[in-house]
């Protein structure tokens, strides 16, 4: 029986993950990031907190299953009440045509999380109910354990940051491309020195595109060979003289040292990696 309901998982899913509906544009080349394509990054979604009775963006993070979402331990605090917003592009618009706004079940962060190393800054939320898959959201796929990409690897940072070192926060949400930079050369003392551990992922480092406040939790999308796309990193931090500081990347969690602990605490992380929705 339990083989039985396991294909039913395997192949009743509608899409798959990784597979937006709108195809991301693309380029060789951004300069401080671009104006994403409406949609195309369907499993990205705003963090939000209530604050003096509205509710804000705060982080990003990633839906990696029809009732969970990833983002980082550091966007967590228990004095906040949080909700994820998904399907979105403007988180300025209250009521955006195919969004929808979940309460929080619970929140898990990791039992390791260190504040002061930033270590282990992972998190998963569990949302109130499963969110239906439209051509708005979407999960994205997980990569396999302890995967780790060559060095120069074509990656996209997604999410509402700010503009600008110090500047505001975006509202439309915004794409760049982020090469991937292997350990050796992130760990090197004139790069992040012994900063970013072998769980970490950096990406970028040109001094000129990078993640920055308020784009944190939300994912290092890679494109895998058949098209579709996981959520290889989660942003964790930068450097505290800039956004954009030459050879001081974007440094993410590194999604596959932790598939195990996805496991462990209860997200179907080895399902969404097939796809995980049911038709409905």
């Amino acid at each position: 029986m339990l083989g039985a309901v396991c294909l039913v998982v395997l192949l009743g899913y509608a899409y798959g993950c990784g597979q937006p509906a709108v195809p991301p544009q693309l380029h060789s080349r951004v300069v401080g990031g671009e104006d994403a394509v409406a949609h195309s990054w369907p499993w990205q979604i705003s963090l939000q907190y209530r604050h003096s009775g509205s509710w804000s963006h705060f982080c990003g993070g990633t839906l990696i299953a029809p009732q969970w979402v990833l983002t980082a331990a550091h966007c967590i605090s228990s004095s906040m009440t949080y909700r994820v917003a998904l399907g979105r592009q403007d988180v300025s618009e209250a009521d955006e045509p195919g969004s929808v706004a979940m309460a929080v079940e619970k929140i898990i962060v990791h039992e390791d999380w260190d504040s002061y190393y930033l270590i282990n800054d992972i998190a998963l939320v569990k949302l109130a109910e499963e969110v239906q898959e439209t051509d708005t959201i979407r999960a994205a796929c997980l990569p396999a354990a302890d995967k780790t990409l060559p060095n120069n690897y074509p990656c996209y940072v997604t999410g509402w940051g700010s503009m600008r070192t110090n500047g505001p926060l975006a509202d439309i949400l915004q794409q760049a491309l982020l090469p991937v930079v292997d350990y050796e050369t992130c760990s090197s003392w004139d790069w992040w020195g012994d900063l970013v551990s072998e769980t970490m992922v950096c990406a970028g480092g040109d001094g000129v595109v990078s993640g920055c406040n308020g784009d944190s939790g939300g994912p290092l999308n890679c494109q895998r060979d058949d098209g579709s796309w996981e959520v290889e990193g989660i942003v964790s931090f930068g450097s505290s003289q800039g956004c954009n500081v030459k050879r001081k990347p974007t440094v993410f969690t590194r999604v596959s040292a932790y598939i195990d602990w996805i496991n462990e605490v209860g997200a179907p992380s080895s399902a969404s990696t097939q796809g995980l929705f049911l038709p409905h």
